[in-house]
């Protein structure tokens, strides 16, 4: 049995410059965090004793003799990408709900990833995952995704996330104090909305419409810097979270999909309870919504959003990880 954990995340700057037919040309970076909210993906040989050779339990349960047979799209093709073809059983539970912004498609497969490698005897590297992640969502499955999500899940941490280039990818771990770190956090709050969607579909027009919109992504793609630069400075803290304000009115501008009339109320209640600056998580449409505000402020802004879930949280700095190995043999009946 294998058990991986792998964690979701949380980006502030950059969003949307992490799609490759941007970065290709352009470049793109993300500032961004994983959080300590988990996908958890355990897997094992499945023994001969059934009439099925493999199941598959997520939100519903799959009983195949081939992998060919098996619908859960990220399933099927990472057995075939590892070329896995014996009985496996997969389960997948998450901390969080699927389809919110949060990364979690991508932390599945990654998870998944590191789970199946960690099967047939192998121990990817950070960046293999990564990177193999990446090549099944873009390349095989083809979904509308940029690379971020991913990247963060394998890595884990705080860190500055650059596109583009021979590297492809370049992971830059955030070095700041921990006072200010503990002070970034103490003024962030996460409110789940209740709404889901599929990332893909959100981005599909954000990615036809990257041509149009040269201007207000290479104005995402500095903020990252200036993100940064705030971090790195003894300025207060909260010009952090007014760029932010600054960053979600630009992202809200990449299609129309991004964001509802419903999620621009939220939001706005927020502002007047206090909140200086936020963000929908994720490619947008619904989910997660993230609120700065000053510590005095949140008890008011609760209240004022009392009908959405308040999700307490913590930054996580190790990614994807097994925290459970105990290979056993595929073959029963030697």
């Amino acid at each position: 049995m294998i058990i991986t954990r792998t964690p979701y995340r949380l980006s502030f700057f950059g969003g949307g410059t992490d799609y490759p037919a941007w970065y290709q040309e352009h470049g793109g970076a993300v500032l961004a965090t994983t959080i300590d909210k988990y996908c958890y993906i355990s897997c094992r040989y499945l023994p001969p004793f059934f009439e099925h050779k493999s199941r598959v339990i997520y939100s519903k349960i799959e009983m195949v003799n081939q992998v060919s047979e098996i619908v859960h799209p990220p399933v099927r093709e990472c057995l075939k990408y590892l070329n896995i073809d014996k009985g496996v059983e997969i389960h997948h539970d998450g901390d969080l709900p699927a389809r919110t912004g949060v990364g979690s498609s991508s932390s599945f497969t990654v998870g998944l990833l590191h789970a199946l490698y960690s099967l047939i005897g192998e121990m990817p590297t950070k960046r293999q995952l990564c990177l193999d992640a990446i090549h099944l969502e873009q390349k095989l499955l083809k979904e509308n995704v940029g690379s971020q999500d991913q990247t963060l899940a394998a890595f884990g941490g705080f860190n500055l996330i650059k596109f583009g280039g021979a590297d492809a990818v370049t992971v830059l771990p955030v070095t700041i104090s921990l006072e200010r770190l503990t002070s970034l956090k103490s003024h962030l709050m996460l409110f789940f909305t209740g709404f889901s969607r599929t990332a893909s579909h959100i981005a599909s027009e954000q990615i036809h419409n990257i041509p149009q919109k040269k201007e207000e992504l290479s104005t995402m793609f500095q903020m990252v810097d200036e993100g940064l630069t705030i971090l790195n400075s003894e300025s207060d803290i909260t010009e952090f979270g007014k760029l932010l304000h600054e960053s979600w009115k630009i992202k809200r501008s990449l299609s129309s999909k991004i964001t509802l009339p419903i999620i621009d109320e939220i939001y706005e209640v927020a502002r007047s309870a206090g909140a200086i600056g936020g963000k929908l998580i994720g490619a947008g449409g619904g989910g997660f919504l993230l609120i700065f505000a000053e510590p005095k402020d949140h008890p008011k802004i609760k209240n004022k959003l009392k009908s959405f879930l308040h999700v307490p949280f913590n930054f996580e700095t190790l990614g994807s990880q097994v925290i459970y190995y105990a290979p056993t043999s595929h073959n029963y009946l030697s």
